[in-house]
């Protein structure tokens, strides 16, 4: 059913399986979730970098669906060019619809501010590059970085293809976020299900842990107006 309470527009990359399964499952009642899709098979710097061409072509289709919020959903299709590219990609979108955007860094960045978060451990599905692209993000967004750790997969669809468990299963063998000092672990990528993993994951390291979807819905509803549900600290913190 449409939505009553409010329409979502959601731009992902094309090869993205998971982002739209995750919205739908934790999206608040009376919200509906609408899907435009940019061409992209690898997770490298030079296909993401293609991929931004079409974004705001996807937002003006969207637009055609009287959106009310729209999220550009790739992680690191929208940090690639550290702090400012993603500031410019949201006003774009934002233009496009004539209503609010938001894109997956920024909503990061948002969600770890409003939870007091200033030390955080990464742990992505991605190669060596991109993670140090990440890395330089955040840092040069006013975080302290204490770990960062991936799987070194380029294709997308195997991406796609993980699951909470292995989400949970990669934060617990790696690094101990808390011995490293961390506030919060963020599990990054709109294409790694682990919205399932949030809570079993803060049960066990008394830590926040925020995901690109979860952050992405989190600030996609409240562009919106609409309040959100999910798991986590994220969706109970009240401003």
């Amino acid at each position: 059913m449409t939505g009553w309470r409010a329409k979502l527009g959601l731009i992902v990359p094309s090869s993205n399986t998971a982002a739209e399964v995750e919205f739908e499952e934790y999206v608040p009642e009376g919200v509906s979730v609408h899907i435009s899709r940019m061409p992209l098979e690898s997770v490298t710097v030079e296909a993401l970098d293609a991929m931004s061409d079409r974004a705001l072509e996807c937002a003006e289709l969207l637009a055609d669906a009287d959106v009310d919020a729209i999220a550009y959903a790739c992680t690191t299709g929208s940090l690639l060019h550290g702090p400012g590219f993603d500031r410019e990609l949201e006003e774009g979108l934002a233009a496009t619809i004539g209503g609010p955007a938001v894109a997956t860094a920024l909503s990061v960045d948002r969600a770890f501010e409003s939870l007091g978060i200033e030390r955080i451990a990464v742990r992505t599905p991605y190669n060596e590059e991109l993670n140090e692209r990440e890395r330089e993000y955040f840092e040069a967004a006013g975080y302290e970085v204490v770990s960062i750790e991936g799987r070194g997969i380029e294709d997308n669809v195997v991406i796609g293809a993980l699951t909470p468990e292995d989400a949970y299963r990669q934060v617990r063998e790696t690094s101990e976020p808390a011995d490293v000092g961390a506030d919060a672990v963020f599990v990054s990528c709109t294409n790694y299900p682990s919205l399932a993993a949030i809570g079993p994951l803060e049960d066990d390291l008394g830590l926040p842990v925020v995901t690109s979807n979860a952050a992405t819905l989190w600030d996609a509803c409240r562009a919106a107006g609409v309040r959100s549900r999910g798991p986590g600290r994220l969706f109970s913190f009240e401003e």
